[in-house]
């Protein structure tokens, strides 16, 4: 029997399925693509300080193209005062829900008391959200780990979900990794830790109230719905990169959405006159290239494919031509074989 979803109390975009926010990766380019082949997985931006929002090029570190919605910024900060008024820039600015980003664990936002460090400070993540809640109207979520080093119990847990949920956060998107933040580097914080998918899930069974989303290691489309009927939803990061042409089956799978799918040549015809858009403002086609490149993984023609977008791009005057004709092969070397799933 599907599980009844909580009602949080500002409903936002569904969260059954989402990608994660990824540094470098989610761009607005990545974003564009990637809603080229879901219509309904929610998308987040990657994460963004706030001080760069607040002194920075606003356009920049702001602006997204309509086609990418239903879409969420993913904050990086401490400072209420400062996280509020980024959240309030967040919802002028279209965004359907404002992340708190409490999981990074690189040295460079440790420092700026940011990203999963904020684990260890509980009242000052409750404080930072309740300020964000009182500035603005649309949903604020946490992104979290399951512990740091030197706080990893469940009690601990525990204790900061329900600091956070006081403060009025009802949505919660787990990482279900500790995180080590002296001696491993950020990739390796991604392996390293053991998955503990048990911790999650038992979360959800103490607090039944709230929205659980869990993200760590998913790339399996079967596990992840196996997921969803325990939680409320999944966040999948480095498979829907590498490997994008698995958001063909959200649609169907997540959202009971059977409207056809582009196939992958679909996808790159689609694509094409935003790449054209791009290149017209002065833009580099490799700028939205660099992240198709796992199209076609798995197919006959995805060496030849990689290749040609992160090789010869480069030594072409004509990058249009090139990616046309790029197309043309690969719709040769695919066909029939690339149906819609």
């Amino acid at each position: 029997m599907q599980q009844q979803l909580p009602s949080p109390s500002r409903p936002g975009p569904s969260r059954r399925f989402s990608v994660a926010p990824m540094m470098d990766w989610s761009d607005r380019h990545y974003r564009y693509f990637a809603r080229l082949i879901s219509r309904h997985a929610l998308l987040y931006t990657e994460m963004v300080t706030t001080g760069a929002v607040l002194h920075g090029d606003r356009e920049r570190f702001l602006g997204y193209n309509p086609e990418e919605q239903p879409l969420a910024l993913q904050l990086g900060g401490s400072n209420a005062q400062e996280l509020a008024q980024c959240a309030r820039l967040a919802e002028e600015a279209g965004y359907a829900e404002v992340n708190l980003n409490v999981g990074c664990p690189s040295d460079r936002v440790q420092n700026n008391l940011i990203g999963a460090c904020l684990m260890g400070h509980p009242q000052l993540v409750a404080g930072g959200v309740k300020a964000m809640l009182d500035a603005c109207s649309i949903p604020v979520t946490v992104k979290h780990r399951i512990g740091i080093n030197g706080r990893d119990s469940y009690e601990q847990l525990v204790d900061f979900v329900g600091q956070v949920h006081d403060a009025g956060c009802d949505t919660f998107i787990v990482h279900a990794r500790i995180a080590i933040l002296e001696g491993l580097s950020p990739k390796e914080n991604r392996d390293i830790p053991p998955l503990r998918y048990e911790v999650v899930r038992q979360l959800k069974a103490d607090f039944p109230q709230l929205e659980i989303i869990l993200n760590g290691g998913l790339t399996d489309l079967d596990l992840m719905q196996q997921q969803v009927s325990e939680l409320d939803g999944v966040m999948v990061g480095r498979e829907a990169y590498h490997n994008p042409y698995l958001l063909a089956e959200v649609d169907r799978r997540f959202y009971a959405d059977e409207t056809p799918v582009r196939s992958r040549i679909e996808v790159l015809e689609a694509l094409r006159p935003y790449i054209a858009a791009h290149l017209a403002q002065g833009g580099m086609m490799h700028h939205v290239t660099r992240h198709i490149l796992g199209l076609f993984q798995g197919l006959p023609g995805a060496r030849h494919f990689r290749r040609q977008l992160s090789t010869e791009v480069h030594r072409t005057d004509q990058p249009l031509a090139l990616y046309d004709q790029l197309v043309m092969q690969m719709a040769e070397r695919t066909e029939p074989r690339d149906c819609p799933l």
